[in-house]
């Protein structure tokens, strides 16, 4: 079973976060591979495995992607549609994850790569179910890294959160 949250649980203070974000304090972003999920435009669910991206907080809460591959689906998608979701695989899962790398077609890859494929409930995007943590996320700008280069600097706005409560022990009784 999985806690959605998009607003500060009422047993947070928000007041007393010391300028972070509540985000910080109800959930830990563990790995630093992640898989984005969003829709190609032919409506079937696009999957691309990306690393090297942090989170903080001022303002809302964010994901920096510091170097996207402009020829890539993941950039043609969220230039499309300015929505992704941000999905962490336990290692559990990893292997499936990194199958969608081969089924990078126009196919559904996450279904392909033996996952299952959720709608976002704030973002048109898609949510891999068996990840223990999933960022619903709209595009908040970008920059290219270099001024004649291949890659960009993305930021991603964090609009709602998924996490399995599973591997957030407690998290149900603070949430409800």
């Amino acid at each position: 079973m999985k806690i959605e949250l998009d607003d500060c649980p009422k047993v947070i203070d928000e007041k007393n976060l010391y300028g972070f974000s509540w985000m910080e304090h109800v959930m830990a972003i563990p790995s630093p591979l992640v898989v984005v999920t969003s829709y190609k435009s032919n409506g079937c669910p696009n999957a691309t495995m990306q690393s090297w991206c942090t989170f903080t907080g001022e303002e809302g809460y964010f994901c920096i992607f510091s170097s996207v591959y402009k020829a890539g689906h993941m950039y043609k998608t969220l230039k499309d549609t300015n929505q992704c979701v941000v999905n962490f695989p336990s290692k559990d899962i990893f292997l499936k994850c990194m199958e969608t790398v081969k089924n990078n077609g126009f196919d559904d890859e996450i279904t392909l790569s033996g996952l299952t494929a959720l709608k976002a409930s704030k973002v048109n995007a898609p949510i891999i179910n068996e990840c223990f943590l999933n960022l619903e996320c709209e595009l908040a700008w970008e920059k290219d890294l270099s001024e004649n280069g291949s890659h960009a600097v993305m930021c991603l706005k964090i609009v709602n959160v998924w996490m399995d409560e599973s591997c957030y022990p407690g998290l149900h009784s603070i949430c409800r």
